[in-house]
């Protein structure tokens, strides 16, 4: 059984859920700072090849990163329903592009069960662990893991 990071009292945690790929992922929704359709990109020399680039939303430089390639898959398919989803990691504002976005779920910290070695092609070490809904699995993602490597 994997415990949340915080000692409150609720054991309930709101996933924001979204499509990497063809894999179902989560995140907590308070770190979620706002989501957004892909703006204008700068591109950044000699950046790892995850990195799409830099863009300046209201005067705060957001570096958008290609989350099935950081995860291992492949790249994002840049399309009407793919998304940004702002995230502060560290006071640096971090854009995570996604296939595309779906619900938000209540997630009880009680039944979410360690991860499995790989999600959906994704290594398990990425994930704090998974969610089974009535007919979903939600792997929920470990936000600063994936930004700190």
């Amino acid at each position: 059984m994997v415990k949340p990071n915080n000692t409150g009292a609720s054991s309930n945690v709101e996933l924001a859920t979204f499509y990497v790929g063809e894999a179902l992922c989560g995140m907590d929704i308070l770190k979620v700072q706002e989501i957004n359709k892909l703006l204008e990109m700068t591109s950044v020399p000699q950046a790892p090849d995850y990195v799409m680039g830099i863009l300046n939303l209201r005067g705060q430089i957001v570096t958008i990163i290609d989350l099935s390639k950081k995860l291992g898959l492949p790249s994002t398919d840049c399309s009407e329903v793919s998304r940004n989803i702002i995230v502060n990691s560290q006071n640096e504002y971090i854009g995570l592009m996604v296939t595309r976005i779906s619900d938000v779920v209540d997630a009880d910290w009680e039944r979410v069960e360690s991860p499995p070695a790989n999600i959906g092609g994704v290594q398990g070490t990425y994930f704090k662990g998974v969610f089974k809904t009535d007919n979903r699995l939600v792997g929920i993602l470990d936000v600063e893991k994936v930004l700190g490597e």
